[in-house]
């Protein structure tokens, strides 16, 4: 209780504990809070293993004190009232806001889901971590420079499988572990994006714009955007995107032009500085391209820092139901972000294991994704309801841990074996022998997932 009113404390005060009136605003505080609460936890999950039961408490019973605050953020409702004498009456009644009621539960389900995916790693033996700071002799820690991958952090413990690698069962479960992360990461990307797109862009940012969107792209960028046909392969073909801050800049100047130009769209009276210069329909469809381009930077460059326009509106955000969801939603995707990476991480050792036992210098296909990873297919915005509604259907059809796993494929192995010595004694009473090419194929289990629906790997994105 003098914890929880501590912290209360502070969110009242917007941080500043000094009382000289310099602290945020509520809605940053509690952005803030969350934010902090997840780094403290998560902050150091380096290893595939289930969360200890002391950062598990500590994470569920303060995300909820946070989360209480939804609770008093309602709206008026119409609803029906039967008074004594059987007169029926339409009042008003309070109910929690609908985005909040919406969204809320879902996050809440996202969470007991990342949480309950770690604990499935507990008990495997198939991969352990090497600790950085060992001893060890100079030919194991060659082997674990090799397992690294390039685009790892020096401080994450190497990965160590087998010499022969992981067994194909526990590859397959890995696999799948990895389709259900990445479809709670997706789930949780939506409702961040959607309600980072339903705040209101700030003034200050609105003024820090040039005055039109070719200013903001550069010469080189608008000529690209405003060809007669428009190709966003050869766009990005024709842009140096090989760092991160280059990336990030080109964000920042389409979103930037993306503003400049649907705020002229709303003052059409041409009296303001933001007066038309270019046709409306020229513009609507400059802003079209401009999207799909904003569109593919975010799936293919999935761990990109948040933008200028995306830091601009949390920072001067006043709605605390929108702040809450926002923060809430970045750190589950943040969280979801690092399993993946995680699985990435096994599998991707798995696969030098394997080139190495089989002595093939040819590339093994393994599932594991990059920053650099491209997107294929066609591109459209994540829908909450619909990855919701796709989350749940793999929980009800699908078995999780891998002792239900293995012992799934148990039974199918021992049910097709017993099967195939009915039908060799059936072949003996014929004096027959008995055919082999006749045997159905034995199905794995990871493939009849895929028949259902295709659960392939979606995109990763932080």
């Amino acid at each position: 209780m003098e914890l929880m009113k501590e912290r209360f404390a502070k969110l009242l005060l917007g941080e500043d504990m000094s009382g000289g009136g310099k602290g945020v605003s509520s809605a940053l505080a509690l952005s803030n809070a969350i934010t902090n609460l997840a780094a403290s936890v998560f902050g150091e999950q380096w290893r595939l293993e289930p969360m200890s039961v002391e950062r598990k408490t500590r994470w569920r019973k303060e995300i909820d004190w946070l989360l209480s605050v939804t609770d008093n953020i309602v709206e008026f409702v119409p609803s029906q009232q039967t008074s004594k004498d059987g007169t029926n009456m339409e009042i008003m009644v309070t109910q929690q806001r609908k985005d909040l009621h919406m969204n809320i539960p879902a996050l809440r389900k996202l969470d007991a889901m990342l949480i309950g995916y770690l604990d499935n790693f507990k008990g495997q033996n198939e991969f352990w971590y090497a600790s950085r700071d060992n001893n060890d002799n100079d030919n194991e820690e060659d082997q674990n420079r090799k397992n690294q991958r390039k685009d790892d952090k020096w401080w994450l413990p190497a990965v160590k499988v087998p010499e022969k690698g992981l067994s194909e069962i526990t590859r397959k479960w890995m696999k799948h572990q990895k389709e259900l992360v990445n479809q709670v990461l997706k789930a949780a990307m939506a409702i961040n994006a959607q309600v980072l797109t339903e705040m209101s862009v700030p003034d200050t940012y609105i003024e820090s714009l040039p005055k039109n969107g070719r200013s903001s792209l550069g010469d080189a960028i608008y000529k690209s955007i405003t060809v007669d046909v428009f190709n966003p392969e050869q766009f990005f073909s024709s842009i140096d995107l090989t760092s991160e801050h280059k990336v990030l800049d080109l964000k920042n100047r389409i979103e930037a032009s993306i503003v400049i130009w649907k705020r002229k769209m709303n003052n059409m009276d041409g009296k303001s500085s933001w007066g038309l210069t270019v046709s409306l329909e020229k513009r609507e469809q400059l802003e079209e391209r401009a999207e799909t381009i904003l569109h593919i930077l975010k799936q293919r460059f999935p761990g990109i820092p948040q933008s200028a326009l995306d830091i601009s509106k949390i920072q001067y955000n006043k709605d605390v139901g929108q702040a809450i969801l926002e923060s809430y939603s970045r750190v589950l995707e943040s969280l979801a972000f690092t399993l993946v990476s995680r699985i990435d991480d096994v599998l991707y050792a798995d696969s030098l294991a394997q080139k190495q036992a089989n002595g093939d210098c040819q590339r093994i296909s393994c599932s594991y994704s990059t920053k650099s990873e491209r997107v294929s297919g066609t591109l459209k915005k994540l829908d909450v309801r619909e990855e919701m509604e796709k989350l749940s259907a793999m929980e009800r059809t699908t078995s999780t841990t891998l002792l239900d796993f293995i012992g799934w494929n148990v039974y199918e192995e021992n049910s097709q074996e017993a099967e195939e010595e009915e039908e060799e004694l059936e072949d003996m009473k014929l004096k027959c022998k008995p055919s082999r090419a006749s045997f159905s194929k034995k199905v794995t289990y990871i493939e009849k997932l895929e028949s259902f629906g295709g659960i392939r790997s979606p995109i990763a994105r932080h």
